[in-house]
Formats: C-alpha cells, sequence, structure tokens
C-alpha cells in the first residue's frame, strides 16, 4: 500500500482536492442529482503545478457518487476525503490518461476535508448541507443483516492476521530463515482481504496526513513509495530482508516486533468500524483496483513475488464483501447479481491455473516470465469484474 496520501480506505467518501486555479467560492454551486444520488466530477490536470478540479464543491446530505480523472496531473495520484482528522475515504493510483473512476458515500451534513497530496494546494473545504435520510424497508433490513455479518467478517480476519504475525515474529526471533519466509507467506493475505476497510486508521496524536501514525503506512508500506521522515517500517521492509538480503538481523527482529505491535492495535480499532452496504461495495471495488496496480505490475511483493498470493488474497475480500449484499442486491437487481457472481468465478477459475501446493502460499511465485506473459490477460479479467461491481454502490445506497 501506498503512503498515507496513498492509502485506500473504505469507510467511505471521497478526496478531491483543491484548487489554485479558482478562488475560493468562484464556483461554489451544488452537485447535480441523477436518480437520487449527488453527482461529483472531478479533474485532475497539471494547471498551477497541479490542480484538482471539482465542478461542485457542494452537495445536498444522502448519496454521493464521486467520478475521478486524472487528464495531465503526474504530480497527483490520489484524493482522500477528511472528516475530523479521520481518513473516510480515498482512491489513489490515478496516472494521467487512466479511465475515469467512481464511488458512492452516503455523507451527512458538514464540511468535510478534501486532501489532494501534490496539488499546489492541498487542502480544500467541501459541504454537505442537510441531513442523510435514513432508509427503511425490507431491502434495507436485508442490506444491515449483511453489514453486520461482514463486520463478523472483518474482525475474524484481522484476528486471525494478529495470530499469522505473532509466528512470524515468533520464527524470526528465533533467527529460522525457512519457517519465516513460510510463515510471511502465510500472514500477508489476512491484510490483503480486508486493507480497503481497515487502512484510514491514524493513531491517536497524529494529523492525517502524517506518515508516522498511519498504521496502512506502518504496516503495510512498499519500497516504491517510502516517506523518508518516517522511514521503512511493516511486511515489505521484513520482505527484504527475508527474500533479498537472505538474513534475519537485529533490525529484522525490531521490525517484527513492531509489525506485531501495529496490528494489535488495528485488531483493537476494527471494533470501532461502523458499515454501509455501499461501503461494502466501495470496499470491494477498491480491492479490485489493488489487484490492478499492485498485484498485475508486481510491485506488491518485489521480493519474495508471492503477488498471486495477495491477489488471491484481494479477490476473497471483494467477494466476502459482495456476498454479504448479495440477498438484499437479489431484491434489488438480480440480472446485475448474476452477472457479478459470474465475473467472481471467471477470476477464480483463473486464479486457479497458478495454484502450486509447493511453492510458498499456495501459488506460483510471479516471475518476470509469467508477468510479461500473463499480466494482460489478468487485468483483463478483473476489468471484466471491475464493471459490473462498481455499479453496486449507488445501487444499495438508494434502495427502499
Amino acid at each position: 500500500m501506498p503512503l498515507i496520501n496513498q492509502t485506500t480506505p473504505f469507510a467511505t467518501a471521497t478526496g478531491l482536492a483543491v484548487l489554485l486555479a479558482f478562488a475560493p467560492g468562484a464556483f461554489a454551486k451544488e452537485a447535480p442529482v441523477k436518480d437520487g444520488v449527488s453527482q461529483v466530477q472531478v479533474t485532475l490536470t497539471s494547471d498551477n503545478g497541479g490542480s484538482c478540479v471539482l465542478d461542485s464543491d457542494d452537495a445536498k446530505a444522502g448519496p454521493v457518487t464521486f467520478s475521478v480523472t486524472n487528464k495531465t496531473a503526474a504530480s497527483i495520484s490520489e484524493m482522500e476525503l477528511l472528516s475530523n482528522n479521520r481518513i473516510l475515504g480515498e482512491k489513489e493510483n490515478l496516472a494521467p490518461g487512466l479511465p475515469t473512476v467512481s464511488f458512492t458515500l452516503t455523507l451527512d451534513g458538514g464540511t468535510y476535508q478534501i486532501y489532494c497530496p501534490g496539488a499546489s494546494a492541498e487542502l480544500q473545504d467541501f459541504k454537505v448541507t442537510g441531513k442523510a435520510n435514513k432508509a427503511s424497508g425490507s431491502t434495507q433490513d436485508i442490506l444491515a443483516e449483511g453489514v453486520k455479518g461482514y463486520a463478523h467478517y472483518v474482525d475474524g480476519v484481522v484476528d486471525a492476521m494478529v495470530t499469522a504475525v505473532q509466528r512470524l515474529k515468533a520464527d524470526i526471533d528465533a533467527g529460522d530463515l525457512e519457517k519465516a519466509r513460510t510463515q510471511y507467506a502465510a500472514a500477508r493475505p489476512f491484510y490483503e482481504r480486508i486493507e480497503s476497510d481497515v487502512d484510514g486508521f491514524v493513531l491517536p496524536g497524529f494529523k492525517a496526513t502524517d506518515n508516522a501514525g498511519n498504521l496502512d503506512y506502518l504496516v503495510d508500506m512498499r519500497a516504491s513509495n517510502l516517506d523518508p521522515a518516517v522511514g521503512w517500517h511493516g511486511f515489505h521492509a521484513i520482505e527484504r530482508d527475508l527474500f533479498e538480503k537472505g538474513a534475519i538481523t537485529d533490525e529484522t527482529k525490531k521490525l517484527a516486533a513492531e509489525l506485531q505491535d501495529n496490528v494489535e492495535k488495528l485488531d483493537k480499532l476494527v471494533g470501532t468500524l461502523e458499515y454501509k452496504p455501499e461501503d461494502l461495495a466501495n470496499g470491494a471495488a477498491g480491492l479490485l483496483e489493488e489487484v490492478q496496480t499492485g498485484k498485475i505490475t508486481g510491485e506488491e511483493e518485489a521480493f519474495s513475488h508471492i503477488d498471486l498470493v495477495d491477489f488471491a488474497g484481494n479477490i476473497e475480500g471483494a467477494q466476502q464483501a459482495f456476498a454479504f449484499l448479495e440477498p438484499g442486491m437479489q431484491k434489488i437487481d438480480a440480472d446485475l447479481t448474476k452477472q457479478v457472481n459470474a465475473q467472481f468465478e471467471n477470476v477464480l477459475k483463473l486464479l486457479e491455473t497458478y495454484r502450486d501446493p509447493n511453492e510458498l502460499g499456495g501459488y506460483k511465485r510471479y516471475t518476470a516470465e509469467i508477468k510479461a506473459s500473463d499480466a494482460n490477460k489478468l487485468s483483463k479479467a478483473i476489468q471484466a469484474l471491475q464493471e459490473p461491481l462498481s455499479r453496486i454502490a449507488e445501487k444499495v445506497a438508494t434502495a427502499h
């Protein structure tokens, strides 16, 4: 995962950012509403050293869809929405020329801070007026039950991650390189299953823009997105020692102890999460974006090359999020539900072709040869799933 300014939270809304090109309040207009959902268009450009231009900076309380397009902004790759210093949601890895991405969330009235790291002006207020109506009725009751079930799933995954990291630390403390490598591969999928839910946590005493207090940075930062002021921590710093350096040092042991402490903190914080149905849909979409931008590229596991293990973890997490929504979605749009399930099945069948019980984590190493021959095939399979899944959030947010 990227820096705090490149995290992927899940509990909702989303960031867009500030415009140098306009004076404050120059276009304070309310977002248009389509089918009960406010629509906000966000364009990233290289103007003025990097700008995030919103076509509206005000929306009615209730479901809001943000559609983000990076036209020319090489210095801006993501947007976050903050409330009281808490990261509510974001989109990341938005390179110039990529297709527009969108996400839907339900916002209550108030003033939010839009944070666009890398822009000439990084923070901007985004206002929501009125009060969100609480949807009710049989479909919402079914969705609410699904949300409860999914919360239990997340709790269980994080509990299991704590245990796996404790075992990883024990192997590292014992100086057993081969066991530590095996346990590293066993521990990784847990975070990948639920990272879109938990990667927005900021520790007490830190600002949302400070990587030193961002648990996602401390647990899952990759070499490609290091913050020099904070340094390297977490899974991938350990991965470097175990697989590239091939040695367990005192520093490795320190990193393992720190990782255990941070996942235990995460475990305590997970119980504070409150979900809406659209959070599950947005989180599932976010996990698929993780597959496209981190796993298929081979960037995630640069030393161990167990990217397909993480790929499978992201897919499982996305499928579980959708599964808990499925009973309600059957009432809302049975045809779309069938389409999403069919595409999940296609992706899982493709993943099965990479299974190898003799390799770490049970999947083939994602070598340069496999990347060269299969990356396009894997990407197309995920794209075919992303399209129908991206339509779920608006539907569950407006269901009655």
